[in-house]
């Protein structure tokens, strides 16, 4: 279940609210003494983070599906997600500490919890983990009209606010109205479909080439050529060669109006793109979308 992105949140008491956390998103599932997490697109995690697989395996239950956040957290115990991508880097010996935080609870020793109210899943949660130590926290709600806690996350320097019906089912892989996020600055994940070669001094790539998914087909959307140091482009780069293929996987290129900011790419400048299988996700910060 996904929410949905608006620029501003509902209040009243039919909505409870939470912290966004910068992190993955990762289900959990642990069946006996077998324990794995999966990404959002069914990757299985559990070999990059084994102690927080083994500390689901440790829950005081046979069988649950949790859904969660796993986090890294810097020095001062701030969220930071380049930290979280470093934890995979390869060679990285030098691995942040990581929290899971789990905000829902989809099933329970066999028992399907999806059609029952929000409140009543968060109840049944927060009494499983209530003895269960860290790297696992509970994701509880927030006190407060959505404007004051916006503006404390922000003060805080974290991602933003998502806010919940109560009375809301589970809806597996939806995004739905009945949850919602609103980010303290304007930044959303984008699928990489490909990269452009370097230039100058530049190393590994140039540019990535984004997009988003829209009725089934995923659209172009920019070039992002800021916001990487070395280490990035490099690690980047190892990822990418597993990935490349020879068609473009964007369904509205070649553009020759430029696409939506201008930055759409034409026959002669798709010949010099590198394509890659759209399986890598990056979140990337804006101004206008």
């Amino acid at each position: 279940m996904k929410p949905k992105l608006v620029s501003s949140l509902a209040a009243g008491p039919a909505w409870i609210y939470e912290i966004k956390f910068d992190g993955y998103r990762a289900i959990a599932v642990k069946n006996g003494s077998k324990t794995q997490l999966f990404s959002r697109n069914e990757n299985d995690l559990s070999a990059h983070y084994p102690e927080l697989a083994q500390a689901v395996a440790r829950l005081p239950c046979k069988q649950a599906v949790l859904d969660g956040e796993i986090v890294a957290l810097d020095p001062q115990g701030r969220f930071s997600f380049q930290l979280l991508q470093q934890w995979l880097s390869p060679g990285n010996h030098r691995r942040p500490p990581v929290r899971y935080y789990f905000f829902d609870l989809l099933e329970l020793e066999g028992r399907d919890l999806t059609g029952l109210p929000l409140t009543a899943r968060k109840e049944i949660l927060a009494t499983l983990l209530a003895k269960v130590p860290e790297p696992l926290r509970f994701s509880a709600s927030l006190e407060g009209d959505p404007d004051s806690l916006l503006a404390a996350v922000r003060q805080q320097g974290l991602e933003g606010i998502v806010a919940k019906l109560r009375e809301s089912k589970y809806e597996s892989g939806r995004r739905s109205g009945a949850w919602l996020k609103c980010k303290t600055d304007q930044s959303q994940e984008f699928v990489i479909g490909g990269y452009t070669q370097p230039r100058g001094t530049r190393k590994y790539f140039g540019a990535l080439l984004i997009g988003y998914h829209e009725d089934g087909a995923l659209r172009f959307a920019s070039k992002v050529g800021t916001g990487f140091d070395t280490h990035l482009l490099r690690d980047l780069f190892a990822k990418f060669s597993k990935l490349r293929s020879s068609e473009c996987p964007f369904v509205n290129l070649p553009e020759k109006d430029r696409g939506r900011w201008g930055q759409g790419l034409t026959k002669a400048e798709m010949s010099r793109c590198v394509w890659l299988k759209p399986e890598l996700v990056a979140q990337v910060r804006f101004t206008e979308w």
